[in-house]
């Protein structure tokens, strides 16, 4: 997802009232890495999660994205998201500790010889734990387990301090920078005001 852009402005630019603005970094990995020991924890399994009902998906999605401002998925219209969770080269996993569901993980294989890593996230009380871990050794094992020649992945600084660190340390290598401007979930009632508390709250 190379593309060129218009130059931003230096200096400062206002964010319009009501909108948030992140500077998202974008990650590849053009060849397998080399293996990384998985969590010594027996009680961890990633299952195919295959057509899931739109609301367990939600359910996942904001329990292990909440604090992160994952919102995509849950504004989006039931037939479009359904048209993804369904599409035979999107694969979706689903990170269980004994029976509770404590991870979410979704590849996409729509463009021909890569790998998207579109949603990949533990729940707060499964971080630090090895539980990341675990799920990324699935997640790398699952995408090059098909004729790829690129992995690649996108984070932003909404998201956990952890996140770009730990993607590099799983063999993905930043490539480009990209501001996104999208409307504050919160004030439209579709995230809790509490959502995400370590990006400022703006009320006109």
């Amino acid at each position: 997802m190379k593309t060129e852009n218009p130059p931003l402005p230096f200096g400062y630019s206002a964010v319009p009232p009501g909108k948030l603005a992140t500077v998202v970094t974008c990650l590849e990995m053009l060849a397998p890495p080399a293996p990384n020991s998985r969590a010594e924890n027996g009680s961890l399994v990633a299952e195919v999660w295959n057509s899931p009902g739109l609301e367990d998906y939600r359910s996942l999605f904001r329990a292990v994205g909440e604090d992160w401002m994952w919102v995509s998925r849950l504004v989006m219209a039931d037939d479009q998201l359904a048209a993804i969770l369904d599409a035979p080269l999107v694969e979706i996993y689903v990170l269980k500790d004994s029976e509770r569901r404590i991870g979410l993980l979704e590849l996409d294989f729509r463009n021909q010889g890569e790998c998207e890593l579109v949603f990949f996230g533990v729940v707060r009380d499964a971080i630090g734990k090895g539980a990341g871990r675990f799920l990324m050794n699935h997640a790398i094992e699952k995408a090059w387990s098909r004729p790829i020649t690129r992995f690649w992945v996108h984070t932003c600084h909404f998201d956990s301090p952890a996140a770009l660190p730990f993607y590099q340390r799983s063999g993905f290598v930043p490539y480009a920078s990209m501001v996104e401007v999208f409307d504050d979930p919160r004030l439209a009632g579709q995230a809790p005001k509490n959502a995400s508390p370590h990006v400022p709250l703006i009320e006109p």
